[in-house]
């Protein structure tokens, strides 16, 4: 395995696409495991039930493993951020599979998403905190602790599949790189949906959309975002919480629009 260490990184990858050598591919996982643990590190092991940080590792490794199989060296991506997005991809896929959050908190999240949707159809802009309080029936203080029991079920990949009757899937990534591989007959509805949610992401309020790209985009924790925007660690993950469910709630709309 030692013998690839020389070897230039982009010659590497061509080699590998074009051979599928199984030797590249160990070398590759085992250089680049060390991204799983750095996600797995970024996860609050607090939010997630019962599994532990090993369990986090190991869907974490299926995240990488594909991620070096899909991963385009032509494009004008670094394999790192595509592998992180890959690898924190798979484990909240993972998570959502055995449905670790409990019925209540996703009773609640779903609550809010409504409240959200329907602020903003009736006013036409992006809601305030006060206005989806009052659309949810609580006062502002109870809002905020709503905000932060709900944390965990947005810590979450943010795959959708937006294509009815297809496996095709849209993410994080995907609005900041071409996609390959894409059935000919979704690509230019793909493309419209891209436009969408980068069109969400930038009518999110500033705070909000500065959390999302410090933490998807620059792969920062949510203690380095706080020390950047100078809040605390808890208003970051209150921030992130909004933006997410902010997104899903536009992406909602999305789905039923093309369903």
């Amino acid at each position: 395995m030692d013998s690839f260490v020389d070897i230039p990184e982009e010659e590497l990858w061509i080699n590998y696409k074009k051979t599928k050598d199984i030797k590249i591919r160990d070398y590759l996982i085992q250089k680049y495991s060390p991204l799983v643990h750095y996600v797995v590190r970024k996860i609050n092991l607090g939010k997630t039930g019962t599994l532990e940080a090993d369990d986090l590792i190991g869907f974490g490794s299926f995240g990488l493993m594909d991620a070096i199989d899909k991963f385009d060296p032509a494009k004008n991506v670094k394999f790192k951020t595509y592998a992180v997005t890959r690898i924190r991809g798979s484990i909240y896929d993972e998570m959502r599979s055995i449905d670790w959050v409990p019925r209540s908190v996703r009773q609640k999240a779903k609550a809010v998403e409504q409240a959200i949707n329907a602020v903003e159809a009736r006013t036409g802009r992006t809601a305030e905190d006060q206005e989806i309080a009052e659309e949810l029936g609580i006062d502002i203080r109870e809002f905020y602790t709503t905000m932060t029991k709900i944390s965990g079920t947005t810590m979450l990949s943010l795959d959708n599949n937006p294509y009815p009757g297809t496996d095709d899937k849209i993410s994080m990534i995907d609005t900041i790189e071409s996609p390959s591989s894409i059935n000919p007959d979704v690509s230019v509805e793909r493309e419209a949906v891209k436009e969408l949610v980068i069109k969400g992401i930038n009518e999110l309020p500033e705070k909000e959309k500065k959390v999302l790209i410090l933490y998807y985009y620059e792969d920062l924790t949510l203690k380095e975002i706080g020390e950047v925007l100078n809040v605390t660690e808890s208003r970051v993950s209150q921030l992130h919480t909004k933006a997410i469910v902010r997104l899903r709630a536009k992406l909602a709309e999305i789905k039923e629009e093309i369903s």
